[in-house]
């Protein structure tokens, strides 16, 4: 049982931490199997009570070969600085390999602990999908509220130098990782998408401003349509989107042109959320501002 370098063998070392820690069930890969016989007569041999054990399927890559570090990040701290949620990563992991019986896919990690038996565990190996894990993270993103995604945004918002101006409007802050969550399939993809509502150092995306700022007579559409909102009272949804249709109308232009321009001038991308949600969260004043700068 001992190596020829007087260290004891695998089979003798986890025999003997399980019996010293009294370990009742093992519950492990499938490759284990044939393990198990050699480790039950050392249980015995021992006169130690032999664990119950079960072997679940394997995790493999989407090559459907052993999971390793050529799929990618491997451990735990990656995963998390990648920005996925540990509960998201609960729920996928524990759905490798096991069913809990119906359909249902998202769990919180009390609920998986109430409903986990072995029974549920499948024959079959499990792939380790990437795309899925990105589905559950973005599920249980929308789960939390914006104060909830807030306080864990904290090492991306010092990254992005946006920690003080968070913190300077929190409320409003909370307000935007609401609007933007549904688009952000990990933590880090809110940082970007929330920048512009609490800070002018964004970045306009050269080809949504080529496409949607560059016409030549559009500066005089964007002045008068800049005039009007000046006056929208209240500064809200509802009334900036009647008065910007009715601007175009007035101006002989599709209302898509503002629009567009209008997005591009106050995120600096050719898409986001809801236009005229965007413009009353950003606030009167910084959207004036940014029209003006067009």
């Amino acid at each position: 049982m001992l190596r020829s370098d007087g260290y004891p063998t695998y089979h003798l070392s986890v025999v003997v931490d399980d019996v010293a820690m009294a370990i009742t069930h093992v519950v492990r890969g499938d490759d284990h199997i044939s393990n198990t016989p050699k480790q039950v007569l050392l249980y015995r041999a021992m006169q130690a009570p032999v664990p119950a054990f079960a072997h679940v399927p394997l995790i493999l890559g989407p090559d459907k070969k052993r999971l390793s570090k050529r799929h990618g990040a491997t451990s735990v701290g990656e995963y998390e600085k990648q920005g996925y949620l540990p509960e998201a990563m609960v729920n996928f992991l524990a759905l490798l390999g096991w069913s809990p019986g119906s359909d249902e896919e998202l769990f919180t990690r009390e609920a998986l602990v109430a409903r986990f038996s072995l029974e549920g565990i499948s024959g079959g190996n499990a792939v380790f999908n990437p795309e899925k894990l990105d589905w559950f993270n973005q599920q249980h993103i929308m789960r939390l509220t914006g104060a909830e995604i807030l306080a864990r945004l904290g090492p991306d918002l010092a990254a992005a130098g946006l920690t003080e101006a968070a913190m300077a409007e929190p409320r409003r802050t909370e307000q935007a990782i609401d609007l933007v969550k549904p688009r952000a399939k990990k933590l880090a993809d809110i940082v970007p998408q929330l920048t512009p509502f609490i800070s002018d150092a964004f970045a306009r995306d050269p080809a949504a401003v080529a496409k949607h700022l560059s016409a030549p007579d559009l500066g005089p559409h964007l002045a008068a349509w800049r005039d009007r909102l000046a006056e929208v009272t209240p500064f809200e949804p509802a009334p900036i989107e009647a008065a910007l249709r009715a601007v175009a109308e007035e101006r002989g232009i599709k209302a898509g042109v503002l629009i567009h321009a209008t997005r591009v001038a106050v995120t600096g991308q050719a898409v986001s959320p809801g236009l005229f949600d965007v413009l009353a969260l950003v606030g009167r004043e910084r959207v004036l501002r940014r029209l003006a700068a067009s």
